[in-house]
């Protein structure tokens, strides 16, 4: 098995391509994570300018938007709602003012559907875009405080740096490990090899150690390179940067789905004894993983699906939260590679010449 393993990993590491893809993908993480990097307490008499509007529902800190409290989201929906309700519906102010007063008896979701009387469809979109204002520069800088109060910059940072990795890290992987069996797979050589003595416990463990590594090697040099350029971009605010944050976000989000992507690999070249198959299957994987879907209010986002091989963290900066049972998804993934390993070896103890 080892020498299997070792022999994979020599190959990959003195391929000139494998180390261009790592930076390719250490600039496209970049180009989404740096905006994060900004983040900083205001100084006094600075401001965020831009030319965002006063409230959005994907608003970030970077940007100069804080949370909106809960009472004055609602103050907030029913300006907007008067609004819409005037300027497109063409109501009077008599007609608008009894429609307020009306939803002002009810619960948002309520009051959402009852606008569906008066044909207007986004009710519950106009509140959702209410969820973050423009802070000012106490207000941002207490919203960072209280953030960072009890967690590091990094727990936050890292999950970002998931996000982004992962998704990045899982064409990476599709495209790279195509080659983990295609020398193997050729018609002499796949013949060949089944009359060796090489068990098939010891010779898929090998493989799927091998791509395994890989990823693990690239994984490794992207954790470490963020976590300096992290540690290095905020220091003057003296924010906490550990490595294990990115360690463990790397651990819980993105490895398992490595292991998964190598473990296909492994399935699809045994069957079909070509690897080539797999990669429009694992890129169709890759969509399925990464569609949206809508919440049982109506709001399109991303909520996770079963098996995906992505974990994405489309929150904002200080919301960032994983997708639900996101860890439970990430188990099975393991279980499911594991299962998969095991048919494998099956499909290659079946076609062994003795």
């Amino acid at each position: 098995m080892l020498p299997i393993l070792k022999r994979e990993v020599k190959n990959y590491i003195r391929n000139p391509l494998f180390w261009i893809g790592i930076l390719i993908i250490a600039f496209m993480i970049f180009q989404n994570v740096s905006p994060y990097l900004n983040i900083h307490y205001l100084a006094e008499g600075e401001t965020i300018v831009n030319e965002y509007p006063e409230t959005f529902r994907d608003g970030d800190v970077c940007e100069g938007y804080v949370p909106t409290e809960e009472g004055l989201r609602r103050q907030l929906w029913e300006a907007q709602i008067r609004k819409d309700l005037i300027s497109e519906f063409e109501m009077d102010d008599a007609e608008v003012q009894a429609v307020i007063n009306r939803t002002r008896e009810m619960d948002l979701m309520t009051a959402c559907e009852y606008m569906k009387n008066y044909s207007f469809q986004g009710a519950y979109y106009v509140y959702a875009n209410t969820a973050y204002r423009k802070g000012t520069r106490e207000e941002i800088n207490s919203h960072i405080a209280e953030k960072l109060e009890n967690r590091t910059f990094s727990f936050y940072f890292s999950r970002k740096f998931a996000d982004f990795a992962g998704l990045f890290m899982g064409f990476f992987a599709t495209l790279f490990l195509s080659v983990l069996y295609m020398q193997d797979t050729r018609n002499h050589t796949y013949e060949l090899l089944h009359t060796k003595p090489v068990s098939a416990g010891s010779y898929l463990l090998g493989k799927v150690g091998g791509g395994f590594a890989v990823c693990l090697i690239a994984l490794s040099v992207l954790n470490l390179g963020f976590w300096i350029l992290c540690s290095f971009w905020t220091k003057p605010q003296g924010f906490e940067v550990r490595f294990t944050d990115f360690l463990w976000a790397t651990c819980l989000y993105i490895l398992p789905n490595m292991l998964m992507i190598v473990s296909v690999y492994s399935l699809i070249s045994l069957v079909l004894k070509s690897p080539l198959p797999a990669v429009p299957l694992l890129l169709l994987y890759i969509v399925y993983s990464n569609m949206g879907s809508r919440s049982a209010e109506g709001v399109y986002g991303y909520y996770g699906r079963p098996l995906a091989i992505m974990v994405r963290f489309p929150g904002n900066f200080f919301d960032t939260a994983p997708p639900p049972m996101a860890l439970l998804n990430q188990s099975f993934l393991l279980l499911a590679a594991l299962c998969i390993l095991l048919l494998s070896m099956q499909i290659w103890k079946r076609r062994r010449i003795y």
